[in-house]
């Protein structure tokens, strides 16, 4: 009788080296959100995290040596980001509040004040710009050229302003410096181009669907090898991939985890696999075209909170979770 597929995976998992990852601690709650940011100019890697202890951390993104850590935020961190430069950073809050760091030497440059929960914050890629969304359901745009003391949004609009029922915002990122894809509690994730907006409010020109359920996470992948660049979407028990540039979907792949409290996706640079976990214990690599698992990596504690490969390279991955650690994963190891 042939194996089954479950099984060949299993026979996959068991002929792959043991995994020995890098433990970072440092955190004492559940982490919420691990970003990876390369800078050319210094050919050096940072690894940004978020957690629910108000504590964002900054370390290698190579070794997970701790560098510094952001402190003023009153309430659990959602988001973090770095900007392009690596010399700012962005959180956002469940105290109501977006800060903007001096990543250089850790204090607060500037703060947005919101009137609920921030769930989501990043920087437009010539960092001009900051997006912020969360439970409020509002996009809200600021540019962080103006003076310091201005903290109010050059740009308001709701997520889904269609509808009369409040669409909350669970991720919000960049694809130019005009344009940006927005993902809901209800499964869609919108695509919006600010410089299209009338008076100060921005319509969606294109929707990118899921089934109904709520984005827990997503990515904007540049895959050369593809010619395209890709969206990542986990929501409910799916990882969805979807071509930004021809308006499709591509796989929709169902995970043996769900996520509909923790976990999330994140696709390999080459494009050929990615990274997913929730709400279990273990780290899982599946083939981006089959959607069949490679590898099933233990260690954590606690269900998966958050993954990133590291860019450019992706030749590690970072996992975050509920047991309050981070541990980083080689993507290839030597044949033993």
């Amino acid at each position: 009788m042939p194996p089954s597929d479950e099984n060949a995976a299993a026979d996959g998992a068991k002929q792959q080296p043991r995994q020995i990852p890098i433990v970072c601690p440092g955190h004492t709650r559940p982490l919420a959100e691990v970003q990876f940011c390369h800078i050319p100019e210094e050919n050096r890697t940072f690894l940004i995290s978020a957690c629910h202890d108000r504590l964002p951390m900054l370390r290698d993104g190579t070794t997970g040596d701790w560098i510094g850590t952001f402190a003023g935020h009153k309430g659990a961190v959602w988001s973090c980001r770095m900007d392009s430069t690596g010399n700012l950073a962005a959180t956002a809050s469940g105290d109501f509040s977006v800060q903007v760091w001096d990543a250089i030497t850790g204090k607060s440059w500037r703060s947005f004040p919101h009137k609920h929960i921030c769930k989501t914050v990043d920087f437009s890629p010539n960092s001009q710009f900051l997006v912020t969304g969360g439970h409020e359901g509002l996009v809200r745009i600021f540019d962080l050229t103006t003076d310091v003391s201005q903290n109010t949004p050059m740009m308001e609009f709701a997520c889904d302003s269609s509808s009369e029922k409040k669409v909350i915002i669970t991720k919000a990122n960049w694809l130019s410096d005009s344009t940006l894809l927005v993902g809901g509690n209800d499964g869609k994730v919108r695509w919006f181009d600010i410089s299209q907006g009338e008076n100060n409010v921005a319509q969606p020109i294109y929707v990118f669907e899921t089934e109904n359920a709520e984005v827990r996470d997503m990515e904007i992948r540049q895959v050369p090898s593809k010619g395209t660049t890709i969206l990542t979407v986990a929501a409910g028990s799916t990882v969805y991939f979807f071509d930004i540039d021809a308006r499709k979907r591509l796989h929709a792949h169902k995970m043996p985890i769900h996520f509909k409290d923790e976990g999330g996706a994140s696709l390999h640079p080459d494009g050929t696999k990615f990274v997913a976990g929730g709400s279990d214990l273990w780290v899982r690599v599946f083939d981006f075209e089959t959607g069949q698992e490679l590898e099933c990596l233990k260690g954590h504690h606690g269900p998966i909170r958050c993954l990133r490969y590291s860019v450019p390279d992706g030749n590690v991955y970072a996992s975050g979770s509920e047991d309050g650690t981070i541990r980083l994963w080689k993507t290839t190891l030597a044949a033993a």
